[in-house]
Order: C-alpha cells, then sequence, then structure tokens
C-alpha cells in the first residue's frame, strides 16, 4: 500500500515545543496545581520534585508551547527530484496561522497526506491543540472530529515500522542508524531544546534540529518504499523569516 503512495502529495514535517514558561515558579499559583496532579504518577515513579519536573512540560500541549515547525515536500524541477524544506518559528500564534495557511493552500485535497515521525500520538494532536488554545479554525488535515479511520490523511513513519505491533515504539534516531539514513541528532536532541531556547537563546539552532528531523521522516518512506535516499544536492532550504 506505501508503494502507491505518490510522494509529492505528502507534506512531511515536526515540531519543537518547550513548556510555556522558562520556570515553573513563573506559573500561576493555578497552574502549577494543576500541573502537579497532572505529572503525580509520573513524578512519584522517579521522585522528581515538582519544579525539576518541569523541564519537560512541552511534551504536553496544556503546558507547552510550539517554537517551530518544519515542513519538507517533493517536487520536480527541471527533470529532477528536489526536497523542499522550510520553517514557521518564533511566535505561536503567527507560526501556526502560516502553517495552516501552507496545508489550507497547498495540501488540502483529498490526496494530500500529513507524515511524521509518532505523529498520530504527538505532533498531529500537539498543532491541533495548539490551534484551538490560540483561538485558530483547525484546518480539514487535522479536524478528525466524525472521520471515520480511513478518512484521516496522516501517515506516521512510527506507525509503519510497528507492523502492528502497538506495544513497540522505535526512535526516528534508531531507525535512521539502522536503515543507514544520515542522523538528524547531530547537534543536539529533544530533551535539550527547552534549555536551547530558554537559557542559550538560539532559536536558529533549534529550527536547524527540527529541519534535519524532518528531512529524515522524508529519508524513512523513500527507504520504507526500497528508494534511493536523498542527497544533499536534492535538499533545498527555503529560508523563512521569523514571527515575532
Amino acid at each position: 500500500m506505501l508503494e502507491k503512495i505518490n510522494l509529492h502529495n505528502i507534506l512531511f514535517l515536526d515540531i519543537e515545543t518547550v513548556p510555556e514558561t522558562a520556570e515553573f515558579n513563573d506559573l500561576s499559583k493555578l497552574k502549577k496545581e494543576l500541573f502537579a496532579k497532572k505529572t503525580e504518577y509520573q513524578r512519584k515513579a522517579d521522585a522528581i520534585p515538582v519544579k525539576d519536573f518541569y523541564q519537560r512540560a512541552g511534551i504536553w500541549a496544556e503546558f507547552g508551547k510550539i517554537v517551530c515547525i518544519s515542513v519538507g515536500f517533493f517536487t520536480s524541477e527541471a527533470s529532477e527530484e528536489k526536497f523542499r524544506v522550510t520553517s514557521f518559528y518564533g511566535d505561536e500564534a503567527k507560526l501556526l496561522q502560516e502553517f495552516k495557511g501552507l496545508v489550507t493552500t497547498h495540501f488540502s485535497k483529498p490526496k494530500h497526506v500529513l507524515c511524521a515521525h509518532n505523529g498520530k500520538e504527538f505532533d498531529f494532536p500537539y498543532i491541533a491543540r495548539r490551534m484551538i488554545i490560540k483561538g485558530i479554525e483547525l484546518p480539514e488535515k487535522l479536524n478528525l472530529f466524525g472521520k471515520k479511520p480511513w478518512e484521516v490523511a496522516h501517515l506516521d513513519t512510527l506507525d509503519l515500522w510497528k507492523f502492528g505491533d502497538y506495544k513497540h515504539y522505535t526512535s526516528l534516531q534508531l531507525l535512521t542508524n539502522i536503515l543507514g539514513i544520515p542522523s538528524p541528532k547531530d547537534d543536539i536532541d529533544g530533551s535539550q531544546v527547552a534549555e536551547v531556547y530558554y537559557k542559550e537563546n538560539d532559536l536558529d539552532r533549534i529550527v536547524k534540529y527540527c529541519e534535519k528531523d524532518t528531512i529524515a521522516v522524508a529519508q524513512l518512506v523513500l527507504r520504507y518504499q526500497n528508494k534511493a535516499i536523498l542527497t544533499n544536492e536534492s535538499i533545498v532550504i527555503i529560508e523563512h523569516e521569523t514571527s515575532v
């Protein structure tokens, strides 16, 4: 089935998220209580104080925010295949609107598919939840209300690797390693994004990391289809101004 999917109909993506504030003490009293209640089970398992556990808050849409969405898509240029990559980053509400604009303008037809690694469990619902929180109407590709599973135009490279084994989780880094794909984790990894954002104030570094993950997701689909992976010459990075 996967080999029948036209690569030109896929919008590959990855997101980077951070806690909504730099420190736990920056939250309101109520939000602190809600976070403590939300994470009680996880914290008890490792005996971690709530203020120290807050560094992980970016994984929940209720306590985090998106600082970058990178996207990639295949195009044919002068009979040559190119993979074009761009990013929306900075102010969350603006980057969400810009991402929505891309999806509704260029990837809204029934044939179009959104693709991410662990996208069904993380990227897609996270984007949708943050859009609702920011008062942004969901694009059709993220609006799952009333849809049957086969009507949801989402492709997940982790889900594809499971082959029906729903207990199995394989990281993007591990998959790229075993499939001979250049690692996207050659600088930072997801656990370091919050520190790079709040302490180093280096959003550009996060954007580059996010773009590498997006490229890696496309590489996985190529390998799943038993095709040659992308070369550096076939990847085109489209610069996008920060949303501030």
